[in-house]
Protein backbone atom coordinates (compact mmCIF):
# COMPACT_ATOMS: atom_id res chain seq x y z
CA UNK A 1 0.00 0.00 0.00
CA UNK A 2 1.64 3.39 -0.99
CA UNK A 3 1.09 6.20 1.25
CA UNK A 4 -2.16 8.44 0.21
CA UNK A 5 -1.81 11.35 2.27
CA UNK A 6 -5.37 10.81 3.52
CA UNK A 7 -6.43 13.83 5.53
CA UNK A 8 -9.10 12.12 6.84
CA UNK A 9 -6.77 10.78 9.79
CA UNK A 10 -5.23 14.55 10.30
CA UNK A 11 -6.75 15.58 14.07
CA UNK A 12 -7.06 19.32 14.72
CA UNK A 13 -4.90 20.65 17.80
CA UNK A 14 -6.71 21.41 20.76
CA UNK A 15 -7.58 25.04 21.08
CA UNK A 16 -5.45 25.75 24.09
CA UNK A 17 -2.57 23.78 22.41
CA UNK A 18 -3.04 26.98 19.04
CA UNK A 19 -3.74 29.64 21.81
CA UNK A 20 -0.69 28.56 23.54
CA UNK A 21 1.40 28.93 20.20
CA UNK A 22 0.34 32.19 19.14
CA UNK A 23 1.81 33.23 22.71
CA UNK A 24 4.89 31.86 21.69
CA UNK A 25 4.95 33.86 19.06
CA UNK A 26 6.60 36.36 20.84
CA UNK A 27 9.63 34.31 21.21
CA UNK A 28 9.92 32.37 17.70
CA UNK A 29 9.59 35.18 14.90
CA UNK A 30 8.10 33.99 11.47
CA UNK A 31 11.14 32.58 9.41
CA UNK A 32 11.86 33.07 5.81
CA UNK A 33 10.77 29.60 4.04
CA UNK A 34 13.03 28.72 0.48
CA UNK A 35 11.85 25.81 -1.12
CA UNK A 36 14.35 24.57 -3.38
CA UNK A 37 11.87 22.25 -4.91
CA UNK A 38 8.42 22.05 -4.62
CA UNK A 39 6.57 22.71 -1.11
CA UNK A 40 5.43 20.06 1.08
CA UNK A 41 2.19 19.64 1.33
CA UNK A 42 1.36 15.29 2.64
CA UNK A 43 3.23 12.47 3.93
CA UNK A 44 6.37 13.89 3.32
CA UNK A 45 9.74 12.92 5.43
CA UNK A 46 11.50 15.87 6.64
CA UNK A 47 14.89 15.62 8.05
CA UNK A 48 16.40 18.89 9.72
CA UNK A 49 19.04 20.29 12.02
CA UNK A 50 17.70 21.11 15.27
CA UNK A 51 19.38 24.47 16.40
CA UNK A 52 17.78 23.91 20.18
CA UNK A 53 13.92 24.11 20.45
CA UNK A 54 14.72 27.11 17.52
CA UNK A 55 14.17 24.74 14.68
CA UNK A 56 10.63 22.42 15.46
CA UNK A 57 9.14 25.31 17.41
CA UNK A 58 9.27 27.55 13.50
CA UNK A 59 8.14 24.09 11.83
CA UNK A 60 5.43 23.78 13.79
CA UNK A 61 3.98 27.57 14.77
CA UNK A 62 4.44 28.14 11.32
CA UNK A 63 4.44 25.63 8.67
CA UNK A 64 0.76 24.99 8.59
CA UNK A 65 1.17 21.41 7.13
CA UNK A 66 0.01 18.26 9.31
CA UNK A 67 3.09 17.66 11.11
CA UNK A 68 4.02 14.69 13.67
CA UNK A 69 7.31 14.83 15.69
CA UNK A 70 9.97 12.30 16.77
CA UNK A 71 10.76 12.59 20.22
CA UNK A 72 13.12 11.38 22.56
CA UNK A 73 10.51 9.22 24.75
CA UNK A 74 11.63 10.56 28.05
CA UNK A 75 10.15 13.70 26.55
CA UNK A 76 6.84 12.22 26.40
CA UNK A 77 6.23 9.44 29.44
CA UNK A 78 5.41 12.31 32.42
CA UNK A 79 6.81 15.22 34.52
CA UNK A 80 9.74 13.75 36.42
CA UNK A 81 10.93 11.82 33.13
CA UNK A 82 11.04 15.05 31.53
CA UNK A 83 12.67 16.55 34.46
CA UNK A 84 16.02 14.04 34.50
CA UNK A 85 15.79 14.34 30.67
CA UNK A 86 16.10 17.78 30.37
CA UNK A 87 18.22 18.79 33.38
CA UNK A 88 21.14 16.20 32.18
CA UNK A 89 20.76 15.62 29.06
CA UNK A 90 19.35 18.50 26.91
CA UNK A 91 20.84 21.84 29.35
CA UNK A 92 23.71 20.11 30.92
CA UNK A 93 24.99 17.64 28.23
CA UNK A 94 23.36 19.47 24.90
CA UNK A 95 23.63 23.38 25.79
CA UNK A 96 26.39 23.13 28.30
CA UNK A 97 24.52 24.33 31.43
CA UNK A 98 25.80 24.02 34.88
CA UNK A 99 24.05 21.14 36.38
CA UNK A 100 22.97 22.68 39.23
CA UNK A 101 20.95 25.82 37.17
CA UNK A 102 19.69 23.37 35.11
CA UNK A 103 17.88 21.68 37.91
CA UNK A 104 16.78 24.48 39.19
CA UNK A 105 15.84 26.10 35.98
CA UNK A 106 13.75 22.86 35.12
CA UNK A 107 11.96 23.17 38.17
CA UNK A 108 9.46 25.46 36.83
CA UNK A 109 10.56 24.93 32.94
CA UNK A 110 9.29 21.61 33.19
CA UNK A 111 6.04 21.54 34.22
CA UNK A 112 5.29 24.33 31.56
CA UNK A 113 7.22 22.32 28.85
CA UNK A 114 5.35 19.04 29.79
CA UNK A 115 1.99 21.34 29.21
CA UNK A 116 2.89 22.30 25.79
CA UNK A 117 4.65 18.84 24.61
CA UNK A 118 0.68 17.23 25.45
CA UNK A 119 -0.34 19.39 22.43
CA UNK A 120 2.46 18.50 20.35
CA UNK A 121 1.72 14.81 19.63
CA UNK A 122 4.97 13.40 19.78
CA UNK A 123 5.85 10.38 17.56
CA UNK A 124 8.35 8.60 21.22
CA UNK A 125 11.61 7.36 20.03
CA UNK A 126 13.72 4.89 21.38
CA UNK A 127 17.09 3.32 21.40
CA UNK A 128 16.23 -0.67 21.83
CA UNK A 129 13.63 -3.08 20.26
CA UNK A 130 10.93 -0.79 21.57
CA UNK A 131 11.83 1.46 18.24
CA UNK A 132 9.56 -0.83 16.32
CA UNK A 133 6.44 1.34 18.21
CA UNK A 134 7.80 4.41 16.61
CA UNK A 135 8.55 3.41 13.00
CA UNK A 136 4.76 1.72 13.21
CA UNK A 137 3.51 4.66 14.66
CA UNK A 138 5.30 6.93 12.20
CA UNK A 139 3.74 4.66 9.15
CA UNK A 140 0.39 5.32 10.27
CA UNK A 141 1.11 9.18 10.90
CA UNK A 142 1.94 8.78 6.95
CA UNK A 143 -1.15 7.23 5.76
CA UNK A 144 -3.16 9.24 7.62
CA UNK A 145 -1.24 12.54 5.51
CA UNK A 146 0.62 13.88 8.33
CA UNK A 147 4.34 14.88 7.60
CA UNK A 148 6.81 13.06 9.73
CA UNK A 149 9.48 15.95 10.88
CA UNK A 150 13.06 14.24 11.94
CA UNK A 151 15.53 16.02 13.55
CA UNK A 152 18.90 13.00 13.34
CA UNK A 153 21.43 15.32 14.21
CA UNK A 154 24.22 13.80 16.32
CA UNK A 155 24.13 16.51 18.90
CA UNK A 156 26.00 14.41 22.04
CA UNK A 157 28.33 17.10 22.42
CA UNK A 158 25.94 19.74 22.13
CA UNK A 159 24.11 21.33 18.32
CA UNK A 160 26.76 22.71 15.84
CA UNK A 161 26.31 25.41 12.46
CA UNK A 162 28.25 22.56 10.63
CA UNK A 163 26.59 18.90 12.16
CA UNK A 164 29.07 16.24 12.91
CA UNK A 165 26.57 13.18 11.65
CA UNK A 166 23.16 11.93 11.30
CA UNK A 167 21.69 9.08 13.59
CA UNK A 168 20.59 6.30 11.29
CA UNK A 169 17.53 5.86 12.56
CA UNK A 170 15.38 7.90 10.09
CA UNK A 171 17.03 5.27 7.44
CA UNK A 172 15.85 2.42 9.45
CA UNK A 173 11.85 4.35 8.74
CA UNK A 174 12.46 4.88 5.17
CA UNK A 175 13.75 1.36 4.16
CA UNK A 176 9.88 0.09 6.43
CA UNK A 177 8.23 2.27 4.44
CA UNK A 178 9.81 0.68 1.37
CA UNK A 179 9.03 -2.79 2.47
CA UNK A 180 5.48 -2.06 3.46
CA UNK A 181 4.78 -0.66 -0.26
CA UNK A 182 5.24 3.47 0.78
CA UNK A 183 7.54 5.39 -0.97
CA UNK A 184 7.13 8.83 0.61
CA UNK A 185 9.41 11.66 -0.02
CA UNK A 186 12.10 13.16 1.96
CA UNK A 187 12.77 16.56 2.62
CA UNK A 188 16.06 17.97 3.59
CA UNK A 189 15.78 21.11 5.10
CA UNK A 190 18.07 23.19 7.48
CA UNK A 191 17.17 26.15 9.82
CA UNK A 192 19.56 29.11 10.37
CA UNK A 193 18.85 30.99 13.49
CA UNK A 194 20.39 34.07 13.27
CA UNK A 195 19.06 35.13 10.23
CA UNK A 196 15.63 33.11 10.65
CA UNK A 197 15.85 31.47 7.48
CA UNK A 198 14.53 28.06 6.88
CA UNK A 199 16.31 26.31 3.36
CA UNK A 200 13.72 23.31 2.01
CA UNK A 201 15.55 21.13 -0.67
CA UNK A 202 13.46 19.38 -3.29
CA UNK A 203 11.63 15.69 -2.17
CA UNK A 204 13.06 12.62 -3.07
CA UNK A 205 11.46 9.35 -3.01
CA UNK A 206 12.53 6.93 -0.74
CA UNK A 207 12.77 4.77 -3.52
CA UNK A 208 15.69 6.85 -5.25
CA UNK A 209 17.50 7.59 -1.96
CA UNK A 210 18.10 3.85 -1.40
CA UNK A 211 19.00 3.14 -4.99
CA UNK A 212 21.41 5.59 -4.73
CA UNK A 213 22.84 5.01 -1.18
CA UNK A 214 22.10 1.35 -0.67
CA UNK A 215 23.55 1.52 2.81
CA UNK A 216 21.76 3.41 6.16
CA UNK A 217 25.43 4.68 7.12
CA UNK A 218 25.85 5.58 3.04
CA UNK A 219 22.63 7.67 3.36
CA UNK A 220 22.65 8.97 6.83
CA UNK A 221 25.94 10.50 5.42
CA UNK A 222 24.88 11.73 2.19
CA UNK A 223 21.96 13.52 3.90
CA UNK A 224 24.11 15.01 6.89
CA UNK A 225 26.43 16.57 3.64
CA UNK A 226 23.64 17.67 2.02
CA UNK A 227 22.22 19.57 5.14
CA UNK A 228 25.28 20.97 5.86
CA UNK A 229 25.04 21.87 1.98
CA UNK A 230 21.76 23.68 2.33
CA UNK A 231 23.03 25.29 5.55
CA UNK A 232 26.17 27.39 3.99
CA UNK A 233 23.54 28.45 1.51
CA UNK A 234 21.07 29.38 4.17
CA UNK A 235 24.52 31.77 5.43
CA UNK A 236 24.93 33.34 1.81
CA UNK A 237 23.41 36.66 1.41
CA UNK A 238 23.49 36.80 -2.18
CA UNK A 239 21.63 33.55 -2.69
CA UNK A 240 19.10 34.94 0.08
CA UNK A 241 18.63 38.47 -1.49
CA UNK A 242 17.70 35.77 -4.62
CA UNK A 243 15.02 34.62 -3.18
CA UNK A 244 13.60 37.65 -1.36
Amino acid sequence: MKSNGNNSGIKKKKAWFEVLKGIMKIKYKKPKFIYLGEEISNSGIILSNHEGTDAPMSLEIYSHKPLRFWGAHEMNSGLISMYKYQTKIYYHEKKHWNLTLARLFCLIASPLTNLFYSGFDLISTYRDARFIKTVRESKEALNNGYNVVILPEVSEGGYNRTLKGFHEGFALFAHSCLKSGMDPKVFVSYYNKPNNTYVIDEGIPCSVLFERYPQREELASALCQRCNELGELSYNEEFIKSKA
